[in-house]
């Protein structure tokens, strides 16, 4: 059966920073895909704005090379690139603010998406000047990329300078890993189906692992990510919601905020991280020269113009949810750069069997695992013990039962940036974060922040494309268990 796709209403998308690392290799192409199924209305604009001076002509032929460098077909990226508008403009500046209110005005019956793919210490400099030019009307949203500060008193800051331009209803705070297919299904399994739900608690359940991990280094992005680091960068925001998606009570339903106030109640059940513990329940890392693929890689240090930093790009850490559902089940969190596979899943280890029944011969009998990929090959996969197949006496496997959403659908996962930039044109908050959830994460993150600081320690030095350091390694085994690095 063929579905048609949702309506969507007429719609200017401005990027801000629309020529960016993120808008030509993400956001756009994004875009586009929706183009061509259909969900991007031909009266609709696409308007990008930075500092270099480009013009429409220009601009298309930019994204031209990129969407063709995509694997878009010509006629399809022809029939595209009309709707895409350039206009050079500094945020920071009074010049050009009147010429692109009077280019937006153009058509005040569209949905404004006001996209800030900048750096956040602009924020509000262009959320002022929207306002100051009348842009911020009851049809407009803006879009924050993460991440919103460096800590709590900043990013409240920014929240509420935002807030007296735009209302929290039109304020929407991206996280694009809630946007991936994964994560979606993760609602749909557990809320789903009458298999999983009455298992998912403290009783069942002996662990949970979130990995991210990457491949590649900073290069480039040294200089801004040396301000930040992994648990800024990453564990503040991507893995935390990904925690909280776990280990939410189900919701009364899929509203906007029925959602959001079950993950607010996991961030705040968080057990603290701070000076007592943080040498026990966290581990932070940096990569040195290694070999990635069989080819030399620069470590960290080589790549900054200094090469110098405490920064950590590899931190590992042990959560706790204080509550009855999860009381005693530890949640173990990993992400750096520069390790040995490109990986993002979380993995729902469930409790052994109380007793085994089969005698040496058969085998060791192994934990049910539950693994949602999110990237590479998004799936999900089922490790369930079974007999080998055979005569010779009763052998033990443990196998999955695996889901390749590609092969399962026939069809390519669309990218997480392709649902959250229509979910932000229908005014669908669901999957970006509501203030009181950013404010949280940073309440509980801060105190880590601070007992690094106070400790005075540096990050573990750990070789380009190994797992990171030994001492995360330790940090799971002392538990008895071990990181899932299964690659099947």
């Amino acid at each position: 059966m063929t579905v048609s796709p949702p309506h969507v209403d007429p719609f200017d998308l401005v990027i801000f920073g629309g020529t960016g690392d993120l808008a030509l290799r993400k956001l756009l192409p994004a875009l586009f895909h929706r183009f061509v199924d259909g969900q991007v209305p031909a009266a609709s604009r696409i308007i990008g704005v930075a500092r270099e001076g480009l013009d429409d002509a220009g601009y298309r032929g930019l994204v031209r090379d990129v969407l063709a460098d995509g694997g878009g077909a010509s006629e399809q990226i022809d029939a595209f690139l009309p709707q895409l508008y350039y206009l050079p403009l500094d945020a920071r500046k009074d010049e050009g603010w009147d010429t692109f209110a009077a280019l937006v005005n153009e058509q005040p019956e569209h949905i404004r998406v006001f996209y800030l793919s900048t750096s956040p210490e602009l924020f509000v400099d262009i959320c002022n000047r929207l306002g100051a030019n009348g842009l911020n009307g009851p049809n407009s949203r803006v879009v924050l990329e993460k991440p919103i500060g460096r800590d709590l008193a900043s990013a409240m800051g920014i929240i509420e300078a935002v807030g007296r331009v735009f209302s929290e209803a039109q304020t929407f705070r991206i996280d694009h890993y809630l946007g991936k297919e994964t994560v979606q299904n993760l609602l749909a399994l557990r809320f789903g189906n009458a298999l999983f739900e009455p298992l998912w608690n403290a009783g069942h359940i002996d662990h949970v692992q979130i990995t991210v991990a990457e491949t590649l280094g900073l290069g480039r992005r040294a200089g801004y990510y040396d301000r930040a680091g992994a648990l800024r960068d990453m564990v503040q925001n991507h893995m935390l919601q990904l925690l909280c998606m776990v280990a939410m009570e189900p919701p009364a339903s899929l509203s906007p905020d029925a959602v959001r106030d079950e993950k607010l109640k996991v961030l705040h059940a968080l057990k603290p991280i701070d000076m007592r513990n943080s040498a026990q329940l966290t581990v932070r890392g940096q990569y040195k020269a290694g070999a990635i693929d069989g080819e030399r890689v620069p470590g960290y240090l080589e790549e900054l113009d200094d090469g110098q930093s405490s920064t950590e790009t590899f931190v590992a850490l042990k959560a706790e949810i204080a509550n009855w559902r999860w009381a005693g089940v530890p949640f173990y969190l990993r992400t750096g750069k520069r390790l040995s596979a490109r990986l993002s899943e979380i993995v729902v280890a469930f409790k052994s069997v109380p007793h085994s029944i089969f005698d040496a011969t058969a085998g060791p009998l192994a934990q049910n695992r539950l693994v949602l990929r999110l990237q590479p090959d998004e799936g999900v996969k089922l490790w369930l013990t079974i007999k080998h197949p055979g005569p010779g006496g009763l052998r033990l496997r443990h196998v999955p039962l695996d889901m390749s959403f590609a092969e399962a659908f026939g069809v390519q996962q669309p990218d997480a940036y392709e649902r959250l930039l229509l979910d932000v044109v229908r005014g669908n908050p669901t999957l970006f974060m509501r203030r009181d959830e950013v404010e949280a994460a940073w309440r509980w993150i801060d105190p880590i922040l601070a007992a690094w600081g106070g400790a005075g320690e540096l990050p573990r030095p750990y070789a380009a494309g190994s797992w990171g350091p030994s001492a995360a390694v330790a940090l799971i085994e002392r538990d008895g268990r071990t990181w899932n690095e299964d690659s099947e």
